[in-house]
C-alpha cells in the first residue's frame, strides 16, 4: 500500500558522479564494507550491482526472529501512585436515588382511579351529547366539551354539526369502527389497550394527524419504531409518514429501505409504489445509490487514512534505528540490542528487514527492485519531514534536501501534499508513545505484511 501511495511521487534523482561524492555511506554486514552510489528510484541506478549503502549504520547477524515482522505487544507505562489521594467512598444505595425517581418516565401522576373514571364516562355514555358515526353504520357517543378541548378540528366540526333533538351527529368515515372507539377513548383518559394499538395503528396515526392529536401520533410513531416495522409493510408506512408529517417516522422508513433495498423491492408495496408513485421510486434509488457513494468514500479514507498513519509509523521507525539502534541494525555508534527486549516501535521489524534487504539485493533490470525502490522514497519522504537536516542521523537527509531544489513544480506540489497528509495523520493520533495497544497492532499487522520479504543468505 505504500508502493500504492508512491506511485504518484516517483522521483528522479540522476546517477552522476555528483551524486556518487554526496553518497559517502557504507554498511557493515557480515564483517565487510562497501561502497555505493547515489541511485536513482526510476532511473538506472539499479542496474548496476546493488551494494550496502550507509557507513553510519551497523548491521550485524540477523537472528531467525527478526528476519520476518512479529506483533509485539507495547511495554505498559508504570507510574507511581504510592502519593495519590485515596478515592472518596462510594455513596450508598439509599441515597442515589428516591422511589418517586425509580419510576419510568412514561409513567403519568394521574392515579388511576381518575383513569378509570374518564374511562367509565366514554363507555357508558353518561350525559352524552354527540354522535360520531362510523363506517359500520355504528354510532360512538361522546360529550362535545370533551371533544372540543381535546381537538380544535372536532370543536370546528362540532360547531358547524346540526343539533337533532338535543344531539349533535357527525361522521368520521374510512376507519374501521374500533379504531373511532380507541380513538375517542384516548381523548377521555389517554389509555389504550396494547393489542388495540397494534391492530389499528396505521388508522390511529391517520386519525392523530387529521384531528391534530400530536400526544396520539407520538404513541403510534413510536409503536411503529419499536419493531412493528416490517419489510413487507414498510413502503405503506413511509408513504403514510410522509403524508401525515412524521418525518422521524419516515426518516427510519428510507433507512430501512437502504439497508435492505434488495429483499424490499420485491415485496408487494414496492411494486404497488412504484405503479402509484413512480417519483417515490426514484427519489428511493437515489438514496440507496448516495448511500453506496458514501460508504465507499468513507472506506477509501480509511483506507488512505491508514496508510498515512502507517507512513508515519515507518518515520518514526527510520528516526529510532538511526539514532538510537534497535535488534541488529543502528549506528556504529551504539550497542545493538539483539534479541533481547521488546520494541516499542510496531513498524520497526517490518522496516529492518527493508533496510537488510538494500542492503544485499543485487538486481539489475531496468527500473530497480520495488522494495530497493520503497527504501529511496521512505528516505525522501523523511528528509522532506526534518526540520534538522544538519544534524539529522539518517542517510541521505540532507542530500535528498539539496535535491530538492531540482525537481518540478508538479512533482514538488506532489510531494508537499503527500508531506501535509502524513503529518495530519500524525497530529490525529499524537505522539507516537501515547498510541492506544489496538492502534500498535494494527500497524504491526500492516507492516508485517508490507515488509515481508526474504532475504538473501549471508555469506
Amino acid at each position: 500500500m505504500i508502493q500504492r501511495v508512491f506511485s504518484f511521487v516517483g522521483q528522479t534523482i540522476k546517477n552522476s558522479e555528483e551524486d556518487r561524492a554526496n553518497f559517502d555511506y557504507s554498511f557493515q554486514y557480515s564483517g565487510k564494507f562497501y561502497l555505493m552510489a547515489s541511485p536513482t528510484i526510476d532511473s538506472a541506478w539499479l542496474s548496476s550491482p546493488i551494494k550496502p549503502f550507509c557507513k553510519s549504520l551497523n548491521v550485524g547477524e540477523a537472528h531467525p526472529a527478526d528476519i520476518l515482522p512479529v506483533l509485539e505487544a507495547p511495554v505498559p507505562f508504570a507510574s507511581d501512585n504510592s502519593n495519590a489521594p485515596q478515592p472518596p467512598p462510594l455513596p450508598s444505595k439509599n441515597c442515589t436515588r428516591t422511589k418517586y425517581s425509580e419510576r419510568p418516565l412514561e409513567y403519568s401522576v394521574v392515579p388511576k382511579e381518575t383513569k378509570d373514571t374518564w374511562d367509565n364516562l366514554f363507555k357508558k355514555g353518561y350525559g352524552a351529547d354527540v354522535c360520531i358515526l362510523t363506517n359500520e353504520k355504528s354510532c360512538v357517543l361522546a360529550h362535545s366539551n370533551v371533544l372540543s378541548i381535546a381537538s380544535p378540528v372536532l370543536a370546528n366540526v362540532l360547531r358547524l354539526s346540526k343539533v337533532k333533538n338535543g344531539m349533535r351527529y357527525i361522521k368520521i368515515p374510512g376507519v374501521p369502527h374500533g379504531a373511532v372507539c380507541m380513538f375517542i377513548r384516548f381523548l377521555y383518559s389517554s389509555c389504550y389497550e396494547e393489542e388495540e394499538l397494534q391492530k389499528f395503528v396505521l388508522h390511529l396515526i391517520v386519525l392523530s394527524h387529521f384531528y391534530s392529536i400530536p400526544s396520539l401520533k407520538r404513541v403510534c410513531i413510536c409503536s411503529l419504531e419499536q419493531g412493528w416495522l416490517t419489510r413487507e409493510n414498510v413502503i405503506d408506512v413511509l408513504q403514510l409518514a410522509r403524508n401525515c408529517d412524521a418525518p422521524r417516522l419516515a426518516f427510519i422508513c428510507v433507512r430501512m429501505v437502504v439497508k435492505n433495498f434488495k429483499s424490499i423491492s420485491l415485496t408487494e408495496g414496492w411494486r404497488a409504489m412504484r405503479h402509484a408513485n413512480p417519483a417515490l421510486e426514484q427519489e428511493l434509488v437515489e438514496s440507496v445509490v448516495e448511500a453506496d457513494t458514501r460508504k465507499q468514500e468513507r472506506q477509501r479514507k480509511m483506507e488512505e487514512k491508514k496508510v498515512y498513519l502507517q507512513l508515519y509509523e515507518a518515520m518514526e521507525a527510520l528516526l529510532h534505528i538511526c539514532k538510537d539502534g534497535c535488534r541488529t541494525i543502528g549506528p556504529r555508534d551504539k550497542v545493538l540490542k539483539g534479541s533481547q527486549g521488546a520494541c516499542n516501535f510496531p513498524a520497526c521489524k517490518g522496516l529492518e528487514t527493508l533496510v537488510r534487504h538494500f542492503s544485499n539485493c543485487k538486481t539489475r533490470v531496468p527500473g530497480g527492485c520495488v522494495h530497493c525502490k520503497r527504501m529511496w522514497q521512505l528516505l525522501e519522504l523523511h528528509s522532506r519531514m526534518c526540520n534538522e537536516p544538519d544534524s539529522c542521523k539518517v542517510p541521505l537527509c540532507r542530500h535528498f534536501k539539496e535535491k530538492m531544489q531540482q525537481q518540478s513544480k508538479k512533482d514538488e506540489t506532489k510531494w508537499k501534499v503527500l508531506v501535509s497528509k502524513v503529518i495530519a495523520a500524525k497530529n490525529a493520533v499524537g505522539s507516537f508513545s501515547s498510541r492506544s495497544k489496538d492502534s500498535q497492532i494494527i500497524c504491526s499487522s500492516a507492516y508485517s505484511f508490507y515488509f515481508k520479504l526474504r532475504l538473501p543468505k549471508t555469506e
